[in-house]
């Protein structure tokens, strides 16, 4: 059996309107046109799924639950919320308008994806929280025989979920790649 991980970012919400850090503040909610942007991933992903077995895991933060509900509704599942595919913790930086962030220096010997920026989370613990959730949920996945595994989550976590798909490890991010609002990345479980 192959099992497909469908990676899905959360519907646009007021905060990325207001170009605000939101990093693991709970309530920013979507906009009308992030739930557009749910009901078309969820459009999407009936399609792909068509009858087969799904499993749908959101983050159990307000824009990504939102999303999830659209996309569980539209594929007739439960969705189950888990606080691992939160997005990175950034601390004091949260809220905070990306206009008014100023550019911090890298301290010397250390590895930008092991800073934990704002007094949040570095990539690496992002890639440790997210390495161990989605291996057990894809070995779970497969034991269930589940073909589609829909996890909603957020930008940076995506990234760092593919990397950890893909075999990377977490100074291996690829931040080149674009994650847009209620988009999906489908990605053959290895």
């Amino acid at each position: 059996m192959s099992l497909t991980v469908h990676l899905v970012r959360h519907g646009r919400s007021t905060w990325n309107d207001e170009r605000r850090l939101q990093g693991q503040t709970v309530h920013p909610p979507l906009t009308a046109r992030g739930k557009a942007e749910a009901d078309g991933a969820a459009r999407h992903l009936v399609e792909v799924v068509g009858s087969a077995r799904a499993r749908v895991i959101s983050s159990d933060l307000v824009r990504a639950s939102q999303t999830a509900a659209v996309i569980g509704a539209a594929l007739g599942v439960r969705v189950r919320l888990d606080p691992a595919l939160r997005e990175q913790a950034l601390g004091a930086m949260e809220g905070v308008l990306t206009r008014d962030l100023r550019p911090q220096q890298t301290p010397k010997g250390a590895h930008v994806a092991e800073i934990r920026w704002g007094g949040g989370e570095s990539i690496e613990d992002v890639y440790g929280r997210v390495s161990t959730f989605v291996g057990s949920e894809v070995d779970q996945a497969r034991s269930d025989s589940v073909d589609h595994l829909v996890l909603v989550s957020h930008g940076d976590t995506i990234r760092v979920m593919e990397a950890y798909l893909a075999g990377r490890g977490h100074r291996e991010v690829d931040w080149e790649v674009q994650v847009g609002n209620g988009s999906i990345r489908s990605i053959p479980a290895s």
